[in-house]
């Protein structure tokens, strides 16, 4: 009867835990999707190849997970969504759910399954037309008199990342469908234009909160290492489609002009990277914040992967050689940024589940082991 007894609160304890994990996802946690998919594509291009299948398939898996677990969550636990929705400093995470989908819907492409891509570019622009119009309309029309802009933070580059993946997804099936390019390539450079426009206006933002607001280890966070992917993504965007056909009339009409911001961006993005290590050295040894596992580290590597992918493959269609051995280099830098957090996310598991059933959300926030 024991036996039984304590299987029973054993398997209570794991729906209980469970739950908790569902109620409290992070809405960026879809960035583990966006990293492990973009190192993926990196390492199908440069090797190792086995390497390459493995992380598709973890990102499959990943995407799968996370989806079935944001369902659950808006279905069961509504409030916390809407809380999410409410916060400034959270909202935008949401578009991970967009860039993940695209960046796997892409290395789909890649390995010779448009038609998985079609469908997954698809739901990822849906979801970002709602997301698109919903975000700032909920924050310019849904508060009250507080300003958003203590809220600002790096996750709110993931409208451009989300805005760029869906501009490389019409790139990508461009040549897979020929008889639509007349659609495909605006679409790509039209979403290529727009994302370039929102990442000029939040680098602003941005900049304004720094020199406004406080500054605080809590605050700056990994998710400031999006400002180097937006401009990333970008450059990867403006690269896919110029590898476009070149009698196609919308990139006779606008080749130079992508070929010349994406190099600017490139180089400005290469300018962030010093930049957010010290920003980061600060953090963590200037004022001792503790460098713990957190779900917004995947949008730490997420950068690091698209900014190999976007140098290598920019460089090609550009014929810029000097760009391919960094971007070699930067892709095993992201491949141990990956392993790295992908060890401290194990490590957070097995803590959780080794974890007293005495113990309490209290006790658990006060020993850092949420």
């Amino acid at each position: 009867m024991s036996v039984d007894v304590e299987v029973g609160e054993t398997h209570q304890r794991s729906l209980s835990r469970t739950a908790t994990a569902i109620k409290d996802l992070h809405p960026g946690y879809f960035a583990f999707v966006m990293a492990t998919g973009i190192i993926s594509t990196g390492t199908f291009a440069l090797g190792p190849s086995w390497l390459s299948r493995v992380l598709l398939v973890l990102a499959s898996i990943g995407l799968v997970v996370l989806s079935a677990a944001l369902v659950l969550r808006l279905a069961l636990f509504r409030s916390s969504v809407v809380a999410d929705i409410q916060a400034p400093e959270r909202v935008f995470g949401f578009f991970t759910i967009v860039a993940g989908i695209d960046v796997l819907g892409v290395r789909f492409e890649i390995a010779g399954h448009p038609v998985v891509t079609a469908i997954l570019a698809t739901l990822a622009g849906l979801v970002w037309f709602i997301l698109t119009y919903g975000v700032p309309g909920s924050l310019l029309l849904g508060r009250r008199r507080e300003s958003v802009l203590g809220g600002v933070n790096g996750s709110w580059f993931t409208w451009v990342v989300a805005t760029q993946s869906l501009s490389i997804a019409a790139s990508a099936l461009t040549p897979v469908w020929p008889s639509q390019s007349g659609l495909l390539a605006p679409v790509a450079v039209g979403l290529w234009s727009v994302g370039l426009m929102l990442y000029l206006v939040l680098v602003s933002i941005v900049m304004l909160r720094w020199l406004t607001v406080p500054m605080t280890p809590a605050t700056l966070g990994p998710p400031y290492w999006i400002l180097m992917g937006a401009t990333a993504i970008t450059v990867l965007a403006g690269a896919r489609f110029l590898a476009l056909p070149s009698d196609l009339p919308v990139r006779q009409a606008t080749a130079g002009v992508v070929e010349g911001f994406s190099f600017v961006l490139w180089a400005f993005g290469t300018w962030w990277v010093p930049l957010l290590i010290v920003l980061g050295l600060w953090r963590h040894i200037r004022r001792h914040w503790p460098l713990t596992y957190e779900p917004t580290l995947w949008s730490m590597v997420f950068p690091l992967g698209m900014y190999a992918v976007a140098t290598w493959t920019f460089g090609k269609v550009a014929h810029l050689t000097f760009m391919a051995p960094i971007g070699r280099f930067m892709l095993w830098v992201a491949i141990a940024a990956w392993a790295a957090v992908a060890v401290g996310f194990l490590v957070r598991l097995t803590g959780r589940s080794s974890r007293p059933a005495s113990a309490t959300p209290e006790t658990s926030a006060a020993t850092g082991t949420d």
